[in-house]
Parts: C-alpha cells; sequence; structure tokens
C-alpha cells in the first residue's frame, strides 16, 4: 500500500501546460533522444504547446535554445 503523506512527482507532470511557467527548471527530452530517452536540464524560456495538455509532453524551448517535451519538472 501506498503512503499517502509522500510527495510523488506526478502532480508536476510535463503533461499538463499549467505545471510549467517560463523560468521552470525541467528536464526534457530532444527529438534527437526520443530512442534513448536521454533528458536535457535546462530553464524554460518559451512554452511552445498551445494546447492544454499534450500526452508525450508539453514542448518547450530552453534558454540555451533547446527544444523538446517536458518530462520531469524541477522545483
Amino acid at each position: 500500500m501506498l503512503d499517502p503523506n509522500v510527495y510523488f512527482c506526478q502532480s508536476m507532470e510535463g503533461t499538463k501546460r499549467n505545471n510549467i511557467q517560463q523560468g521552470s527548471v525541467v528536464k526534457i527530452v530532444l527529438k534527437k533522444d526520443q530512442r534513448t530517452g536521454q533528458l536535457t536540464e535546462g530553464v524554460v524560456e518559451k512554452i511552445l504547446t498551445n494546447s492544454p495538455n499534450h500526452h508525450h509532453g508539453i514542448k518547450v524551448m530552453l534558454e540555451d535554445g533547446q527544444v523538446g517535451r517536458v518530462k520531469e519538472i524541477i522545483e
């Protein structure tokens, strides 16, 4: 049985646009890394997905110009 007092990162999943703001620190998967699932960490400069949800993750541009879909939001 799961402990209800344990915080799960699922509440901050990258599939919901409302969870992500400019300046958020996130881990994204780049297009070239989709096969391996390697994550790249960075700070969100721009949110590129307009819809409120996306099942593969919200697409963002990081401050260094890299573009990918959010897999994790780091607080």
